[in-house]
């Protein structure tokens, strides 16, 4: 882990694009324990809480408390990104940038404060302690409601890191650089492919946090994304696959090592190509066999955001407006979802998801929660501070309150607030496959990968698009469609699934970016989930104009 001398050694923001080191290392979790490290590369050191950044958070959280907050925590935290991007056998883009300060947040009689500065002194993070306390003072002039927050246990020292055994940030610029352009080669070589464009993004956070309740935590977190885009031209036309067609995930070099982008890119190329002859969708209701790299963000518009609480109690409406799953007491336990076997659960715990983390930002190790549990609506996605709000739901089934552990900041600058865990569709009991939903469909559609997509304000109205459309007839695939798009009503379109994969055909799919609040902060988040079958859906012509 950095400490703060050796980071003001090496400047606080925007590293050159050049600094990447050759070296390459790996990392370990200190909860699960050793992981096998890949020939060629040396193992990271174990996580540990630096002493002089320890110092300093107990010095925040001291003139918070001298200063007369009833509560507080502290985040120091360093965030680095780095992306690169190519467009056929040239480098278009290289950047790197690198911060690293403090955040401090406050509760002084039921209000807010929050501070954050980057002079990583005792006097710097001090001074931000005191201005956070002013500022809470200032807002219960506004505040109508005082804050509670629900109780969480002290969990004294802790530390965890994420599944990465590979740092991509110790990864040469050569070597990033000649993996992009072999792909790109490889795509180039597909009939009709003309231009093709490709990327990796990555982003290692290392996260410090106290607070007053006496945790101390620090988290070492790495995620990685690959990008590649081909675009196939002929006779006036063009279409193109890409560029999601690896999903990122909370995993490092190994990963993008895994995926053999360059192995997989020629066959990227040529369902580009395909493309352009595809037969344009005729109008009408079909079955929809939706494939993980589509379903997720079907999962992620129409059912994870509006079961977060702030939305659904109206606190919260940018970036994706409320929720129609509203208010609490008519629908939980009572608005049905989807059918029996229909089971989505919120969990910070699945090994290499882009939400995964061992605690969140309110200090609280996170829970694995049913949303949606035999087709019912059942819980709501909380923060310490929003679980009391459902003090009633938690009573009634004879549960304790507690936080479902879904606060995050996007950085130590930002102040945390409640952020989508991973929301996963489980598996279905019996292990079926792709193929098998495709063989069990007499009409119907086959979707892959997110393509455009469009939704209402509460969640309930959308549309959704893919990248690979195929008709299916009489159990078989039978060629590629275009200019596909479905309609639904998000409880109408759950209740009409009536197949689901099962274990085996689980995958993940997530974004780096999920927008939410004004100042605007992004969440990394993933869905896991099986292929589904989706009865007699309306699908219309996207290409078709009046």
């Amino acid at each position: 882990m950095t400490n703060r001398r050796d980071f003001l050694k090496t400047g606080g923001v925007a590293l050159g694009a050049l600094a990447l080191g050759p070296d390459v290392l790996r990392a370990g979790d200190s909860a699960r324990g050793h992981i096998a490290t890949p020939s060629g590369y040396r193992p990271l050191p174990p996580v540990v809480t630096d002493p002089a950044t320890r110092e300093l958070m107990m010095e925040a959280l001291d003139a918070a408390k001298r200063a007369g907050a009833g509560w507080a925590d502290v985040r120091i935290g360093r965030n680095r990104n780095n992306s690169v991007n190519t467009r056929e056998q040239q480098v278009t883009n290289v950047v790197e940038s690198d911060t690293m300060g403090c955040g401090v947040r406050v509760l002084v009689d039921g209000c807010w404060g929050f501070a954050a500065t980057q002079v990583l002194t005792k006097a710097g993070v001090g001074g931000a302690a005191q201005e956070a306390v002013a500022i809470a003072r200032a807002n219960r002039i506004a505040m109508a409601r005082r804050v509670e927050l629900a109780p969480a246990p002290s969990l004294g020292d802790r530390t965890w890191r994420s599944a990465y055994t590979i740092d991509p940030f110790t990864v040469s610029l050569e070597e990033k650089v000649g993996l992009l352009l072999k792909a790109n080669a490889e795509a180039m070589k597909a009939r009709n492919v003309r231009f093709v464009t490709s990327g990796l993004s990555f982003v290692k956070e290392e996260r410090n946090y106290a607070n007053t309740d006496g945790s101390v935590i620090t988290q070492d977190y790495v995620r990685s994304w690959v990008t590649l885009a081909a675009t196939a031209v002929a006779n006036g036309d063009f279409a193109q696959r890409g560029p999601e067609v690896v999903q990122p995930m909370g995993r490092g070099w190994e990963y993008v090592l895994e995926a053999d982008v360059a192995g997989n890119a020629l066959k990227w190329g040529e369902e580009a190509a395909e493309k352009l002859t595809a037969k344009s969708v005729d109008v009408g209701r079909y079955d929809l066999i939706l494939h993980p790299s589509q379903l997720f963000l079907t999962i992620h518009e129409s059912l994870a955001h509006p079961t977060e609480l702030d939305r659904a109690m109206g606190y919260e409406a940018n970036y994706a407006g409320t929720s129609f799953i509203a208010p609490p007491r008519d629908v939980l336990g009572k608005l049905k979802l989807g059918p029996e076997f229909m089971n989505l659960v919120g969990n910070r715990s699945e090994e290499g998801a882009l939400a995964t983390i061992g605690y969140d930002d309110d200090g609280v190790q996170p829970d694995e929660f049913h949303i949606v549990k035999d087709g019912v609506f059942n819980d709501y996605q909380t923060t310490r501070e929003q679980a009391p709000l459902l003090d009633w739901w938690y009573t009634q089934r004879g549960q304790p309150l507690r936080s479902h552990g879904c606060s995050y900041a996007q950085s130590w600058a930002d102040v945390q607030f409640q952020r989508m865990p991973n929301v996963s569709l489980q598996p279905g009991e019996r292990d079926l496959s792709w193929n098998d939903l495709i063989a069990a469909t007499d009409r119907g559609i086959a979707m892959i990968g997110r393509a455009s997509y469009s939704i209402d304000q509460q969640r309930y109205n959308a549309q959704f698009g893919a990248q690979l459309c195929y008709e299916v007839r009489n159990g078989k695939i039978v060629g590629q469609l275009k200019d596909v798009a479905y309609q639904m009503r998000t409880p109408d379109f759950w209740n009409a699934m009536d197949m689901i994969g099962g274990k085996s055909s689980y995958e993940f799919g997530g974004t780096f970016n999920d927008g939410k609040g004004q100042p605007s902060q992004a969440n990394a988040v993933s869905h896991g989930c099986p292929p589904v079958r989706i009865r007699n859906i309306n699908v219309i012509n996207t290409g078709r104009t009046l």
